[in-house]
């Protein structure tokens, strides 16, 4: 075991303070890194010591990794946490880190690149025994093979960049006539934004939902599930609203599932948070990526569960034991996630600004994680979500009705919000029903407007 005494958190916004509470929680100083476009931030102001890392600009600051080691350095830290975002699935970043001899609250650098390669990935996770959505076995070479694939797998199918994801580089192909045009346009959509055209070929499919289990390990052999998160309600790939458990998954199927993902992670090694996403239609899973951090979405697991991610992250980093076993984990309620972002709710435009007013909302189980105060310059140089508003309920109805309450209580005046839009969502009798999936939010949103 080596204790930790100084952590530096790489990161920035509410992350950022949601790790440094954890850490003064256990007694452990912080050390918080800023462009000087956020010199002014609640984590900066909070922390133990602040360190200026850069210009506004992530390149020159939040992603400069000889800046956020040097700082470590000089600041005597001998741990850094990533948060998610930046460098957090960076597993080169991960390698110099021990390099130095400084611990990394993550997973591996060799897991981290793995699961960061989805042709890799799928082909990892197949062996580990996770079911995988009809497709190529890894990079489509050429127009020839993706002919000789989807005609294999059948039409519609996907083409999907190796690297990275967020929607960058996926194209959805209908029939053979388009399929060479579209390749090469998911191709170079990957060469931008990724720097690798590298494709693969999934099965399309129709109206699925996107399911995702939370795990943990220990590095030596040992882990864990803490649960499945919905995280269906996306708008272009990206998630809106999150909730736990998921409306429409028996606990017998949470059970199998949770057993089949905790193992392969134990057959794997993994150390740390985890989380493997699944598409889920008809009853059957379908592995499409593994996320080697901790997810914007984490505190619905918390709530449900009373198990405290990062510390937990912390405690693996120091070389502890996963503190709680499979069979002491209870899943108890309903908790509900809703992502606000400084957007106009209408178009989704971004509305940086200072913060008029802000008044979060507050009463038993409502928690609210931003770094949000009055006065505050939201700056225009990073992504748009500046709180989360997480709410537990003894079941999904009464979790629903403390999150209407919430929400109209939740007062961000100097910049438009996506507030009214999660009041409007949750009025829906569809989504108070549960009957959802990865393509409804859209097509609400159009019918809204």
């Amino acid at each position: 075991m080596r204790p930790i005494k100084k952590l530096l958190i790489a990161n920035r916004g509410e992350i950022a303070l949601r790790i440094h509470r954890a850490c003064h929680e256990m007694g452990i100083k912080t050390v918080a890194v800023h462009s000087t476009a956020d010199a002014d931030a609640m984590h900066v102001r909070l922390a133990d010591e602040a360190i200026c890392i850069g210009p506004p600009s992530a390149t020159d600051s939040y992603l400069n990794v000889a800046n956020i080691i040097s700082a470590a350095e000089i600041s005597g830290a001998d741990a850094i946490h990533p948060g998610y975002g930046f460098l957090s699935e960076n597993a080169q970043f991960a390698e110099i880190v021990e390099l130095h001899g400084i611990l990394f609250v993550g997973p591996k650098p060799e897991h981290i690149r793995t699961m960061g390669d989805k042709v890799e990935a799928k082909r990892t996770a197949g062996a580990l025994g996770l079911p995988l959505v009809p497709g190529s076995a890894g990079a489509i070479a050429n127009l020839d093979e993706a002919k000789c694939v989807a005609a294999e797998i059948g039409y519609p199918v996907l083409i999907k960049a190796a690297s990275g994801g967020g929607g960058r580089g996926m194209k959805v192909v209908p029939n053979e006539d388009q399929l060479e045009t579209l390749m090469a346009q998911a191709g170079s959509e990957a060469r931008n934004a990724f720097g690798d055209a590298t494709v693969y070929m999934e099965k399309y499919l129709g109206n699925p939902r996107h399911i995702e289990f939370q795990v943990f390990g220990d590095g030596n052999g040992h882990a864990i599930h803490l649960g499945e998160r919905d995280c269906s309600l996306q708008r272009r790939h990206q998630k809106v609203l999150e909730e736990a458990p998921s409306p429409i998954l028996p606990a017998a199927e949470r059970d199998r599932m949770g057993g089949v993902v905790a193992k392969a992670m134990a057959d794997m090694g993994y150390r740390g948070a985890g989380t493997i996403e699944f598409l889920w239609e008809a009853g059957d899973f379908y592995f499409i990526e593994m996320n080697t951090r901790l997810q914007v979405e984490h505190p619905v697991t918390e709530m449900i569960t009373g198990i405290d991610l990062v510390r937990e992250q912390i405690r693996v980093a120091e070389g502890c034991p996963l503190s709680v076993r499979q069979e002491d984990v209870r899943f108890t309620g309903h908790a509900i996630e809703c992502r606000i972002n400084a957007e106009d709710p209408r178009t989704f435009a971004p509305s940086p600004g200072k913060v008029a007013q802000f008044h979060a909302p507050g009463g038993m189980h409502v928690r609210v994680d931003s770094g949000l105060y009055a006065g505050y310059k939201v700056p225009p140089y990073y992504d748009s979500m500046i709180a989360k508003l997480i709410v537990y309920g003894t079941t999904r109805e009464r979790c629903i009705a403390r999150l209407r309450r919430a929400l109209e209580e939740f007062v961000i005046e100097g910049m438009k919000t996506t507030i009214p839009l999660h009041r409007a969502l949750i009025e829906d009798p569809e989504f108070q029903r549960g009957e959802y999936t990865i393509k409804w939010l859209e097509e609400w949103l159009a019918e809204e407007r």
